[in-house]
This record gives structure tokens, sequence and C-alpha cells, in this order.
């Protein structure tokens, strides 16, 4: 179930997915992150962030592995120039709702991952995005990649959100053995899906 709220400054889109009902009815997600004995599905801990909805067709793919490994998370449309109040507000609040890693995307300038991290403790994944205003990618990659000492984005490849989100999985994973074991499990995946297409590529010789 996906529930779509709109606010002031954007839109805030809470994905709700792998949740089983309790003996009082209400849904919680199965994954166990240690310190948390059971994520509310209506608890996001993940956030995902974007200067424009022109980058949520980029950025859909790191909600999509955060479906495939059942971690709630949200997406939200914050800009660094356009909404400076609303980014500072967020920046400095993720931790107190609950959220344990934020990934930004952002296209152009791109100085949205590097100010959410200037604000806020928590780890912060960049996703370089080749926009129409942008310089093929590359002002973007180095705007997110070049940050001061200490002041660290963790950057991904120019358009790279599929792997953001396996990293936020993998951050996340350090503190739930549920998890590890999916992270696991996908690479095994990816291993046999390599090896069944050079199988193929074989017989076809």
């Amino acid at each position: 179930m996906i529930c779509i709220y709109i606010q002031l400054y954007g839109i805030v889109v809470i994905t709700q997915k792998s949740t089983k009902k309790t003996t009082n009815g209400k849904k919680t997600s199965t994954l166990n992150l240690g310190d948390e004995t059971k994520q509310q599905v209506n608890l996001p801990i993940v956030s995902i962030i974007m200067g424009s909805d022109s980058d949520l067709d980029i950025m859909r793919e790191a909600s999509q592995i955060l479906n495939d490994f059942d971690v709630q998370h949200e997406i939200k449309i914050i800009s660094a120039h356009r909404t400076p109040a609303l980014m500072y507000d967020f920046a400095q609040n993720a931790g107190l709702r609950g959220i344990k890693v934020i990934i930004a995307g952002a296209g152009g300038s791109a100085h949205l991952p590097g100010m959410v991290a200037s604000l806020t403790p928590l780890p912060v994944i960049g996703v370089p995005i080749r926009s129409l205003s942008s310089i093929n990618g590359m002002d973007s990659l180095l705007s997110i990649v070049q940050m001061p000492p200490g002041v660290p984005v963790a950057t991904m490849a120019i358009n790279g959100a599929k792997n953001a989100g396996i990293f936020a999985c993998s951050i996340l994973a350090t503190n739930s053995k549920e998890l590890s074991l999916k992270i696991i499990q996908y690479k095994k995946q990816m291993r046999e899906n390599v090896m069944l297409k050079n199988e193929k590529l074989n017989k076809a010789q």
C-alpha cells in the first residue's frame, strides 16, 4: 500500500510493505534492527529525498530495492535552494523521527546531499542525477563527491539510485541479522544469474 500526503513544500510518499498483523490488529514490519524490537509500518527508517519531481524516475530505483528488502521508507521532495527552511527542518529532525539512513538525489549544482549531511549525524548517501540542466551529470557528481573533510557523503555513480538502495540496506544490516541474510541471498542470486547466462552462451556456441 502507498499513502500519498500533500505537504506545503512538497510531496511525501510513504511506502508500506512487508507487514503482518499483531494480536491487537495493528500492522508491524518484520524487520528487526536490534535496538528496536519491531519497526512500526508508519515509521520509515530510510528517507529518500530529491530536489525535484523530475528526479523521481531515477530515485524510484532506490525505493524498489528497499521494497524488495522489506525496508520501510519515505520519499520526499526537498530543494536545497527553493525550500532551504524545509531542508534544514528535515535534516535536524530526521533522526528524531526514527530515520536511520538518508538517500539524497540531486542534479545540477546538487547541493542537497552535502547540505543535509552537514546538518545531521545520520549517514547520507548521495545520488548524482543526470538532469536536463546538468553537464551530463558530471557537475552533479563532482558537487556531491568533493565534500570537505568532516562532512562525508557516500556518493554513488551518476543515476546510481539502485546501488544507493542496496548500500542503505547494507548499513542497516550491520544491526539486523535478518537483513544481512537477505543481502547475502541477493548477491548469491546475482552470481547464479551470471552463471546461468554463461551456460546459455556456451550452449549457443
